[in-house]
């Protein structure tokens, strides 16, 4: 009959790898937090187009509100009009969405116009920015029209929620509003 072995010591290779197991499994923790921590304002990690050619909303605000002149940024949505006539960024131009040929027939038409210094700033914010269909082809005409200085405006979830809901100005139908925080 085979003998079971009751109250066995561990080796001493068994309770080393016990106590590296917790060590593994709370490194992995803290990297899949720092990736999902980047996901939206890390858009260069995940391949996009633009790399790091990009401004955060507090960021743009402020270059916005201090800009003036030829450093004032061309600012460009790239939404459904619906979403730009119900709000937009002050100043910003709609040539329709991008990822509509004749929408990005409109926008490119217009940048043939710009000299290709003009320091471009595009948006959309239809809907969450890893699903949005417009900034990629927008990104892509522009750069290849041999633009230097086009970023994207990261809004990780919408317009509303990353522009609007945070009480940075706003035009509704042609007059600007600030809202407050």
């Amino acid at each position: 009959m085979t003998e079971i072995r009751r109250n066995r010591q561990p080796s001493q290779a068994a309770t080393r790898r016990s106590r590296f197991i917790p060590v593994v499994a709370a490194a992995a923790i803290l990297t899949l937090s720092a990736a999902c921590a980047t996901e939206t304002t890390g858009a260069a990690a995940a391949g996009e187009p633009w790399g790091t050619n990009t401004v955060m909303p507090a960021d743009f605000a402020k270059e916005l509100a201090a800009a003036a002149g030829p450093d004032k940024p061309v600012v460009v949505c790239t939404a459904p009009a619906f979403l730009y006539r119900v709000a937009h960024i002050p100043g910003a131009v709609l040539h329709g969405p991008a990822s509509d040929p004749l929408g990005l027939s409109s926008l490119t038409a217009w940048a043939q116009t710009l000299p290709r210094s003009t320091n471009l700033v595009i948006y959309c914010g239809c809907c969450p920015l890893r699903d949005c269909p417009n900034l990629r082809p927008a990104y892509t005409a522009l750069n290849g029209l041999g633009f230097t200085k086009v970023r994207v405006l990261i809004l990780p979830d919408s317009f509303r929620a990353d522009w609007i809901e945070r009480g940075y100005p706003i035009e509704k139908e042609g007059r600007a509003e600030s809202l407050s925080r």
